[in-house]
């Protein structure tokens, strides 16, 4: 005879909660700050991993196609996959601009080569509240408080 299982109780686990062991395994491995990680997966894709851009760009941390196959990303919309390769790439822009998280995000968000045109982050109001936003959650507390599970 086989056993039953019976399951009294089922949460369901918001995204942020949901996701959030990977972003801090990811965080660690390539050693970037999880809350400016946590940042710009909550401002790329608001934690959602189908999320696909007017642009193209794919997943959690919003992968152009292009950058997903130099990153060797099988699948974008893979959570795993998508933090990690994004998570690389935000460490790559950070040590190209020595730390300078505002110059990282810049590139991040219209390009590194952009960056390096003006010397500077662009003069793109997209690109310029890209980082007011990501900043200003790392302000409001975001970098010393992560989202916690439930206890039940």
């Amino acid at each position: 005879m086989i056993p039953s299982v019976v399951i009294e109780t089922v949460y369901h686990l918001p995204p942020e909660i949901l996701y959030e062991p990977l972003l801090q395994e990811a965080a660690e491995y390539h050693g970037v700050d999880p809350n400016l990680v946590r940042a710009v997966v909550r401002t790329e894709s608001a934690f959602d991993a189908m999320a696909v851009s007017a642009a193209g760009a794919q997943g959690l941390m919003q992968l152009m196609p292009a950058l997903s196959d130099e990153l060797g990303v099988k699948d974008p919309f893979d959570p795993r996959e998508n933090i990690f390769a994004g998570v690389q790439y935000l460490r790559a822009l950070l040590d190209q601009h020595g730390g300078d998280e505002a110059l990282a995000l810049a590139s991040y968000n219209a390009g590194p080569g952009t960056v390096m045109q003006y010397n500077g982050v662009p003069p793109y109001p997209e690109t310029e509240q890209y980082i007011r936003n990501i900043t200003g959650l790392l302000a409001r507390g975001l970098r010393t408080a992560p989202l916690k599970e439930p206890v039940g």
